[in-house]
């Protein structure tokens, strides 16, 4: 068995940090749906402005808002505008492949892609 990436929302933009909030992220719905992260799932957050990683779970924000909110903890990690990579892994015994999804500047899906 192997932890193999199953999806990723790509760069997606910090809109907000929410330090005396219940701990996770909070994402769009839509992206959460595209990219087949379920709520309540841990995921592994890489903020590219600053190089942190960490672990987290996640809530399901408005769909349709292109809200990504760090909450609890992990809004010491990011600020507002960063640029983070969120990804959900799956334990299995087969390859597989990962589903991406890239976001604009307001946290919308521009394209998928599998690799």
């Amino acid at each position: 068995m192997r932890w193999m990436l199953r999806s990723k929302i790509h760069r997606a933009a910090v809109t907000e940090t929410r330090l005396d909030y219940e701990g996770s992220i909070t994402v769009d719905a839509d992206l959460l749906d595209k990219a087949g992260i379920w709520v309540g799932e841990r995921v592994t957050v890489a903020n590219v402005n600053n190089g942190e990683r960490f672990e987290t779970y996640v809530f399901r924000g408005e769909p349709g808002s292109g809200i990504v909110a760090l909450n609890g903890a992990a809004a010491r990690l990011c600020a507002k505008g960063d640029r983070i990579i969120i990804m959900g892994y799956e334990l299995t015994d087969e390859q597989m492949h990962a589903k991406v999804v890239l976001v604009d500047e307001c946290n919308r899906a521009v394209k998928e892609l599998e690799y």
